[in-house]
């Protein structure tokens, strides 16, 4: 992969306003809705369970892919995809050491 390819990649800082489950996904998952300050509220689906409960979500800074376009889960478009590493207790989300601004690029 060339480097260029990876710069064309927009990673940014959000902050998790609400999350919802999702029933109707293949795999356990949450509807989170994420506030990308200067890009608006945008929502993805992430297979989180295993790792956080619903209630500990909201408030959370994450880092996400937001130029990916749409990703259509069952009945749900998902418009980013939120990071994280695998581990044995689950995926742990990606997030910023300290709080930054939403909307923040990622460099």
């Amino acid at each position: 992969m060339e480097f260029s390819m990876f710069e064309k990649i927009d990673l940014r800082v959000g902050t998790i306003v609400s999350a919802d489950s999702f029933p109707k996904a293949n795999k356990p998952a949450y509807q989170l809705k994420i506030d990308f300050g200067p890009l608006g509220i945008k929502r993805s689906s992430a297979q989180i369970t295993q790792r956080y409960a619903l209630e500990e979500l909201p408030g959370k800074q994450i880092i996400a892919v937001v130029n990916l376009g749409t990703k259509k889960i069952a009945d749900f478009e998902s418009q980013c995809l939120v990071l994280g590493a695998s581990a044995e207790q689950g995926i742990t989300l990606l997030s910023p050491e300290t709080p930054l601004p939403n909307g923040q690029q990622i460099v």
